[in-house]
């Protein structure tokens, strides 16, 4: 398995409040993080971090083997830090603090998605790429209930408004996914800083061509970029190997 990940600020934003990082657990089995805050200065990128790194730091302490286990101990877990970032956010200093969150534990063959908001998670199978997670986003809700085009909600003027993140007053809801994979699979997690500038066509022609993970990664950032780099950029890319499903 190799596992990549890049940030960048984008053109726009002063700050990066995004925050992506990968954690290994007593079995050896990895937990990779990804989390795009939101808030006043700098609450953003507090609650981004205390999340990942306070789930990241739990995981090291586990010793789950099997996809189960830790689907109990996600959901346990990110329950209890939207809670905490909620009662953080309370401070006048930190008002509004909330953040996305995309977890991912990764284990013989199977992976466990933990999803809140609007950052995503892909998987790239046999040149198709399969966005697995649904965005917890008010252009979301109107689109699947056909009150929007797919055309209309690339532009909504309420496109960046989420309707779930770690943060808010009430008890969250947490999706989770499981999904098999192949060796030669890729597996991608990426802020909407990515997703709002490149489309998915666009990500899998990188990842398909690029030579090498880190190149690929440095691509995605320079197109969004190239089209205006409204958001902070981030994504974690993961090379799964033949070992990775014995």
């Amino acid at each position: 398995m190799k596992i990549s990940f890049v940030s960048d600020i984008g053109q726009v934003r002063s700050t990066n409040q995004d925050y992506t990082k990968f954690f290994y657990n007593q079995e050896e089995f990895p937990l990779v993080l990804l989390a795009d805050g939101m808030g006043g200065h700098k609450a953003g990128d507090i609650a981004s971090h205390l999340v990942v790194e306070t789930l990241g730091l739990k995981w090291q302490e586990t010793d789950f083997s099997i996809p189960g286990t830790a689907v109990e101990w996600l959901v346990k877990e990110i329950k209890g830090l939207n809670q905490f970032i909620c009662e953080k956010g309370l401070d006048e200093k930190f008002l509004g603090m909330g953040t996305t969150l995309e977890a991912l534990a990764i284990f013989k063959g199977t992976c466990v998605i933990a999803h809140v908001g609007d950052s995503r998670s892909y998987l790239i199978h046999a040149g198709e790429i399969l966005q697995i997670t649904q965005d917890h986003s008010l252009v979301n809700d109107l689109f699947s209930a056909g009150e929007i085009t797919e055309e209309e909600v690339e532009d909504h003027p309420q496109k960046n408004i989420i309707t779930r993140s770690i943060g808010m007053p009430e008890d969250v809801d947490v999706d989770i996914l499981e999904k098999v994979f192949l060796p030669g699979d890729l597996l991608l997690l990426c802020s909407d800083g990515l997703t709002n500038m490149v489309s998915d066509e666009e990500i899998l022609e990188i990842l398909t061509n690029s030579k090498g993970m880190e190149r690929a990664l440095t691509e995605l950032i320079d197109l969004a970029n190239e089209k205006g780099g409204k958001d902070n950029i981030t994504a974690s890319l993961i090379f799964l190997e033949a070992e990775d499903v014995k």
